[in-house]
């Protein structure tokens, strides 16, 4: 097991992403379409599936770095509302800090997710509690954060922000949605999960996984299982 993984090397990672989104369309569409138009899950499959089709024109698979600057293009050209922006700009961010390194480490990973969720927060103007993505991923960098500061390994603070990520998740459950279309249901978006959450879930999630291959070694891919299957 190493705590490096080399970036050239890890741009199946997005593959990965691209296939767990795309096992999960109908399910994200379902938990949209209770306080929203019921289209998450298929936009995020079209933008996803034609990042897939980007890298395939290239050849060869790039780097982590390049076939998220690939995502972030596609996602921002193929889906509308407001999901395009915001994931292309949390991937593009995430992409920028790993510009000139040729490794990825414990904390360039945290950076990058920092980064990409500063990127977010500055365009959508959400915060933690108003049932959006940033209930997922503001507890997952916290949760990574505070494995790092004790002295975890790079797989040990991934496995931290998963498990977080699923719990943010969960939350939004319970809470009353502050922006967006669904703020306009009040009292009545409370009782279901924010699909921005769960999509901002399965990918935290997968990318957890597919690290963590790569620092054991293997060169598998992650399980695309559906979001339901892990949360309560």
């Amino acid at each position: 097991m190493t705590d490096v993984i080399e970036l050239d090397k890890a741009g199946g990672v997005v593959l990965d992403l691209i296939n767990v989104i795309n096992a999960n369309r109908q399910y994200l569409s379902e938990v949209d379409g209770a306080i929203g138009d019921g289209d998450h899950g298929i936009n995020m499959s079209k933008g996803f599936t034609q990042c897939g089709e980007r890298i395939a024109k290239r050849g060869a698979l790039p780097s982590l770095q390049v076939a998220l600057s690939d995502l972030s293009a596609a996602l921002m050209e193929g889906i509308g509302g407001s999901m395009g922006p915001l994931y292309g700009t949390f991937f593009l961010s995430m992409s920028d800090v790993f510009a000139g390194n040729t490794t990825l480490d414990r904390d360039t990973f945290h950076r990058a997710l920092v980064s990409g969720i500063d990127s977010v927060q500055e365009i959508g103007d959400a915060k933690v509690g108003d049932k959006t993505l940033i209930d997922t991923l503001v507890p997952a960098s916290d949760a990574y954060q505070a494995a790092a500061a004790t002295g975890n390994s790079f797989h040990d603070c991934l496995r931290a922000m998963a498990a977080a990520a699923e719990t943010g998740m969960n939350s939004t459950r319970e809470l009353r949605a502050r922006v967006g279309r669904a703020s306009r249901l009040g009292d009545r978006s409370i009782g279901v999960l924010d699909a921005g959450s769960c999509s901002c879930f399965l990918i935290l999630r997968s990318m957890s996984e597919s690290l963590g291959q790569l620092l054991d070694g293997a060169e598998g891919t992650s399980d695309p299982k559906r979001v339901e299957q892990q949360a309560g």
